[in-house]
């Protein structure tokens, strides 16, 4: 006899935000396309904000709002036709974030925007939760760099307060001969927003977390994952991270995930980026209210993709399982050379090994260092999907 079953189905959430409702995302790089694939799977309309009108996200979009980061009548006319607003970066002008959420459920909130988007605001949230970060200094004159400086110890790290990213926007000072060309890199930033100048730590290794918290303050967070940046910018995640990541270090890092998104009070997804001393220490390199690049390999890798579970957060739907499926490696496939329109060759050669994924994000035009997609392979261990992300990654060039 075939045995019967009662499924039992909970209503939604009063609060939830159900499709076919529209998603409002400020930025439609390729986070926004991502994200806005994973919301069209779910059966959501999405509308995005960007200033160029090819840029990733437009082909996936339901309504696509020609306007820059700090429009704040573009960022209205999205408010306006969405349920709920998300961003896909931090760099967001704060008052364009607060249009949004003067009509608009805006997730994660305002005050997520403008802590992270600000280094300095940024480490005093950090220390007044509790988190570890590296000796730091707030710089706004010469003579203040001049005398923070040997206080601190060398080498250091000036960065802008106020935007940057991928290693943009800040300078590595050696010692005192650097000073004078760091100051006048960064000198509009100082006067603009003033400067971060820190203490650069000698790590073991780099790690982050992404973690999501919903509507009802659960917050659930992925697997560890180790990265690497080559000037500032990230080409590779494994996960689980491994030595010298212990599982008594990445449970420490994930607890502290979910103490920072919880003190942030974040609806959506948090990226805690960490750096693993010598001696074990945990310490917060930086905070992004977002998805993000670390977190691609939830996409085959774990059973709810990051993207997937942020849309369901800001729409205040359960979360779903984070689980991973097991070992995962991700690189990030970076242009070449002078602008000229993207055609990727040896796609065929490196998709020989079934268990490689391409991800292209649809940019029309390829240069030096650029994001152009990604690769995730899945398997028996990190090292060994590293090595066949890594061949597959070699037989691609940008012709």
């Amino acid at each position: 006899m075939t045995p019967s079953y009662t499924l039992a189905v909970s209503p939604p959430p009063a609060d939830a935000i159900l499709p076919p409702a529209t998603i409002g995302i400020i930025g439609g790089g390729q986070l926004g396309r991502m994200l806005a694939m994973a919301a069209r799977a779910m059966g959501y309309r999405i509308a995005i904000v960007d200033p160029d009108p090819d840029c990733p996200s437009a082909s996936v979009a339901d309504e696509l709002i020609v306007g820059g980061y700090d429009d704040e009548g573009a960022a209205l006319r999205l408010a306006e036709m969405s349920a709920v607003v998300t961003y896909e970066l931090e760099h967001v002008a704060a008052a364009v974030g607060r249009a949004a959420a003067a009509i608009r459920p805006l997730r994660p909130s305002l005050r997520a925007l403008e802590v992270t988007q600000d280094r300095l605001a940024e480490r005093r949230f950090l220390e007044g939760a509790g988190a570890g970060v590296a000796p730091w200094r707030e710089v706004r004159t010469r003579a203040e760099l001049e005398a923070a400086a040997p206080a601190l110890g060398w080498p250091l790290r000036l960065k802008a307060a106020i935007g940057g990213y991928d290693g943009r926007s800040q300078v590595r000072i050696a010692g005192p001969g650097d000073l004078e060309p760091a100051w006048r890199e960064l000198e509009r930033s100082a006067a603009a927003a003033g400067l971060l100048l820190e203490q650069e730590l000698d790590f073991a290794c780099e790690l982050s977390v992404v973690v999501a918290r919903g509507l009802d303050g659960r917050a659930v967070p992925f697997a560890v994952g180790r990265n690497r940046h080559d000037a500032g910018i990230l080409f590779e995640t494994l996960v689980p991270a491994p030595a010298p990541v212990t599982a008594a270090i990445a449970a420490r890092a994930q607890e502290l995930a979910d103490h920072l998104a919880d003190s942030l009070d974040v609806v959506g997804t948090l990226t805690v980026e960490l750096f693993l001393l010598a001696d074990g220490e945990l310490v917060v390199n930086e905070l992004a209210p977002r998805v993000h690049n670390s977190g691609h390999w939830t996409i085959e890798g774990a059973a709810t993709s990051q993207f997937e579970q942020h849309v369901r957060a800001i729409c205040g739907l359960p979360l779903g399982d984070p689980a991973a499926h097991g070992a995962a490696a991700m690189i990030n496939l970076l242009g070449s050379g002078e602008r000229r329109p993207a055609q990727l060759a040896g796609v065929a050669a490196a998709l020989d090994d079934p268990g490689v994924h391409l991800h292209l994000y649809d940019k029309r035009h390829v240069f030096e260092r650029r994001k152009m997609g990604h690769l995730t392979v899945l398997g028996v261990t990190p090292e060994d999907a590293l090595e066949r992300a890594v061949r597959a990654r070699d037989l691609l060039r940008w012709s």
